[in-house]
């Protein structure tokens, strides 16, 4: 195994690993906001689950970005394609950006989804207006996909 495909296969784990501790971590921190709201109005259940869902987006988006980069080198369905260590630094490069946007974004989307929480707790027919605060967040996780996207697709 060539040293160009042991970067890209760290790139592909770095964008999963990364990105879905991030919703892992954003998750738990709107789960526990949740919690706490249900215990008092379970009534408000679906408008916090959807809420508190949102940061585990990044998570998909790391894991796109694996399969994408997987595929692209020959590890999913298909031949390994022979990767100079350029190459391989090229996609461990072009898959950092959805792995530390979606790390950090994740965790900041979570702590804006419990600001998110408590605005439902109090005013539940606010909803809509509380889930533009963590969509905002979400807008630089789709740009960071769309970049890490576009990269690991041009490479080879």
């Amino acid at each position: 195994m060539s040293l160009g495909f042991v970067l890209a296969i760290t790139g592909a784990a770095l964008a999963t690993i990364l990105a879905g501790i991030g919703s892992a971590i954003g998750v738990g921190l709107g789960g526990q906001a949740a919690a706490g709201v249900v215990s008092e109005d379970p009534s408000k259940f679906a408008k916090v689950l959807i809420l508190q869902l949102l940061p585990g987006t990044q998570g998909i988006y790391g894991l796109l970005v694996t399969f994408i980069t997987l595929s692209q080198i020959g590890l999913l369905g298909g031949d390994k394609v022979a990767l100079t260590t350029w190459q391989g630094c090229c996609f461990l490069g072009a898959c950092l950006p959805i792995a530390i946007v979606g790390l950090i974004s994740a965790i900041h989307q979570g702590k804006t989804s419990v600001a998110s929480i408590g605005i439902v707790a109090k005013k539940p027919e606010q909803f809509g207006k509380a889930m533009l605060f963590p969509a905002m967040v979400e807008t630089y996780a789709i740009l960071a996909l769309l970049i890490s996207i576009l990269s690991v697709t041009n490479i080879l």
